[in-house]
């Protein structure tokens, strides 16, 4: 097998196949675009999962460049049919992606959309440049714009303008393609300028869109679907396939068929189940999908190692801010369904596509629908009560469950940086067991538990709350005696104190005590104060410490 190279961040058509990269051909996507006939076309999906790839190979189907017909030389719209090949290379193409205006302020954001309409109009400047029927004063608009030099409202109305112009050189409607829509928007919103924002892509989404005699169709691409109110006002021409619709699923992701036929080239076919369970469990419409992005990177992983671990590829990349948002500002009732999803169940909720930025803070079921759209939930199933749309979600594999884990443990770290917890540490030095146990329930009241509560939870809880504590060493895990105490504190110098404690897990509340006798049972059989009464330490404490889901027990050995 000639091993062809794996097409990482190449979201270029022309590169992909002139380079020989693996290709897994979506091209068919072109046939239903022509047989739905939509003026406006908006694509929705998450991040990562093709859409700037599917955009680059409609301009370089489209355009007017008899070169680009040998890209599709063996690809399926070859082969569908002269009603859709005519269509093939006999139009000026407009594209523009957003995603370069993810930037801190308003001003450097504003400076990257200059930069990209200046690209787009300098790219199409030939066309424009030998044309007479271009007036001075058009000609001399278009060179401001395309030297950066115009004004706000240059750049709001720039693709308009430039399908006029282009229209006007080639006899011909322009097919509009605009990349990344939301990207300034989520980003606005987060950073704080979103109402500027809002303000200059409704404008430049209206003027092209919505009152545009030359354009022929246009595709929009983002994460999110925005509501008509905020972003397309009045564009009655908009035809919105989410991720709820059946039509195009196939067209963004991975199909199983096409993740097994891509394994078989590789030489990878054992690798299929750890592939789904990390990868896989996207639904667009009743499509099953996998994450494109993430099973790339692994089967490029396993090149030199067909048994490398699957890692969590799409974490990298894509921004949590959203299931940040989530853990921050849930309250109890969100906390439990963010534990049972991620110990695999399902939560149900009220779904609704027509959302802004604006409302993800107001109610929890808003911010549950960004994550479905978003690509951090998946559909089980759903069911229609009066005019609500209620979705049973899920968390799709493992990879993104690493994400609600990560952000989950980093939110916790900022947390525990933040709060007084000397009373924690006084009562854990002063044998004050009852205090010691009401402070860490109260704060496993206020955190987020996954592991379904298993002693690992409780072990990277209790750390974690320590790992503050001032003079003292803190040691986990580390090799003892017989065997490994869960935590040791130890003052630098042998004439303070040290600290012993075995943590158990409880099966019932009544239960506890029982559990932290054991836990002391365990320190002294398997002799964990020998290390430290080697190394010197007289003051040896030592906690046998049991937990019931939220609910704590402490207990401390008699001194001997």
């Amino acid at each position: 097998m000639t091993w062809k190279p794996l097409p990482i961040g190449v979201d270029n058509f022309e590169t992909l196949i002139t380079k020989d990269y693996y290709f897994v051909d979506k091209t068919l996507f072109i046939r239903d675009l022509l047989d739905m006939k939509g003026e406006v076309n908006l694509f929705t999906r998450p991040r990562r999962f093709g859409k700037t790839l599917n955009m680059s190979m409609l301009r370089y189907f489209f355009e007017m460049d008899e070169d680009n017909r040998g890209l599709f030389a063996g690809t399926k719209i070859m082969s569908a049919g002269e009603e859709y090949l005519k269509w093939m290379g006999q139009f000026p193409v407009i594209s523009l992606s957003l995603k370069s205006m993810k930037q801190p302020t308003w001003e450097l954001s504003f400076e990257m959309l200059k930069q990209a309409v200046g690209e787009e109009y300098e790219r199409h400047w030939k066309t424009v440049e030998a044309d007479r029927r271009i007036s001075e004063a058009k000609r001399e608009r278009y060179l401001r714009i395309c030297d950066l030099k115009g004004t706000e409202a240059d750049y709001a109305y720039a693709l308009k303008f430039l399908s006029e112009c282009l229209y006007a050189c080639t006899g011909r409607k322009s097919i509009i393609l605009i990349d990344e829509y939301d990207v300034p928007l989520e980003n606005a919103y987060f950073a704080g300028f979103y109402d500027q924002m809002i303000a200059l892509i409704r404008s430049l989404f209206e003027s092209a869109l919505k009152t545009n005699e030359n354009l022929e169709f246009a595709v929009v691409t983002g994460c999110l679907r925005i509501s008509r109110e905020s972003i397309f006002t009045g564009l009655n021409n908009l035809k919105i396939m989410s991720v709820t619709a059946d039509a195009y699923a196939e067209y963004f992701g991975f199909t199983p068929d096409e993740v097994e036929e891509m394994l078989r080239f590789y030489g990878l076919e054992k690798n299929l189940e750890t592939v789904r369970q990390w990868y896989d469990g996207y639904q667009f419409g009743s499509t099953e999908v996998y994450n494109p992005w993430s099973v790339i990177n692994y089967v490029d992983s396993c090149r030199t190692n067909k048994e490398a671990f699957a890692r969590p590829y799409w974490s990298n990349t894509s921004s949590n801010s959203i299931v940040r948002t989530l853990v921050e500002k849930a309250d109890l009732s969100v906390k439990q369904e963010i534990e049972a999803l991620i110990e695999g169940k399902t939560i149900t909720k009220p779904i609704h596509e027509d959302i802004t930025y604006e409302d993800m803070d107001s109610t929890q079921d808003n911010l549950w629908n960004f994550l479905f759209f978003t690509g951090y939930l998946k559909k089980i199933q759903e069911r229609q009560e009066g005019e609500t749309i209620y979705m049973e979600m899920a968390i799709p594999n493992r990879e993104v469950r690493y994400i609600y884990k990560n952000t989950v443990l980093r939110w916790f770290e900022e947390r525990t940086d933040k709060k007084e917890l000397s009373p924690l540490y006084d009562s854990i030095l002063n044998g004050d067991t009852e205090k010691m146990a009401e402070i860490l329930s109260e704060n496993l009241m206020e955190t987020i538990s996954f592991y379904d509560y298993q002693e690992s939870y409780y072990h990277g809880f209790l750390a974690g709350m320590l790992k503050n504590i001032g003079n003292y060493i803190v040691l986990s895990n580390r090799e003892s005696g017989n065997g490994r105490p869960d935590i040791i504190l130890k003052y630098p110098s042998v004439r303070g104190k040290a600290v012993i404690m075995e943590i158990k897990v409880a099966e019932s509340y009544q239960d506890l005590e029982r559990k932290c006798d054991e836990a002391l049972r365990q320190i002294e059989e398997q002799r964990y104060d020998e290390e430290l009464r080697r190394e010197g330490y007289r003051n040896i404490m030592k906690y046998g410490i049991a937990f019931y889901r939220k609910e704590c027990m402490a207990k401390l050995a008699p001194e001997i």
